[in-house]
């Protein structure tokens, strides 16, 4: 399985763990909830899918009765609908607790922070610590890269990589206010322990998730809106 496929069943299951959805939902929240998975289509969403079915993580259900009717009328199928199995549940939960060096990259950081309302607060902490070290180490690099290729560089080269060290400094300072929130035992915008993924992504709790290149937000925790 490669990271990135990795990457899209695991915020499958934790979609699914919310409530069901047909492929439609689930591919519109992958794109605008999280905002991780942009550069999905059907044609990578579906086989994942049917992995998870096979996998016994997965049930596929028919549409309401009403909606079977009404499919064929609308020369349309009726639509199918995705629902976490017990066993699925279970394997979620094992992947929310890991906290190996996978989860601090990118977009399976983004991935997971998307999930921190369903995560305990000692991994949340520990992911958090890792993202930190992992950005931490390619603010040095960067630095170092250009303190040995200043000279050779043009003027515009030189001020991207300088935007790049930027972005990575604003990440990890967005970093330092959540683990200290985390560790005062404060929740985001006084959102209750264990809120959906939704909640957290889609009404402002976090900001946003930062991709890389952007500027993540750095409201602290009980910041009102103007």
């Amino acid at each position: 399985m490669s990271r990135r496929s990795g990457i899209l069943e695991f915020a499958v299951l934790g979609l699914l763990r919310e409530s069901p959805m047909h492929g439609y939902e689930l591919r519109k929240r992958l794109n605008t909830s999280l905002g991780v998975f942009r550069a999905f289509s059907y044609g990578t969403l579906y086989p994942c899918l049917k992995t998870l079915v096979a996998n016994g993580w997965l049930i596929e259900e028919g549409s309401t009765h009403e909606d079977a009717l009404a499919a064929p009328l609308a020369g349309r199928r009726a639509k199918i609908v995705y629902r976490l199995t017990a066993e699925g549940k279970e394997h979620f939960e094992e992947l929310l607790s890991q906290t190996g060096p996978d989860a601090y990259e990118d977009e399976h950081f983004a991935a997971r922070f998307a999930f921190f309302g369903q995560t305990s607060r000692d991994v949340r902490m520990r992911v958090l610590e890792g993202r930190r070290s992992r950005l931490e180490e390619r603010l040095e690099k960067m630095r170092a890269s250009l303190a040995r290729t200043r000279e050779r560089l043009d003027d515009y080269t030189l001020e991207l990589q300088r935007h790049g060290m930027e972005s990575v400094e604003r990440e990890v300072r967005w970093l330092n206010e959540l683990i200290e929130s985390e560790r005062a035992g404060r929740d985001l915008k006084g959102s209750a322990p264990g809120g959906s993924a939704q909640q957290d992504t889609t009404t402002g709790a976090t900001g946003g998730l930062p991709r890389p290149g952007e500027t993540p937000r750095t409201d602290t925790p009980g910041d009102t809106a103007t």
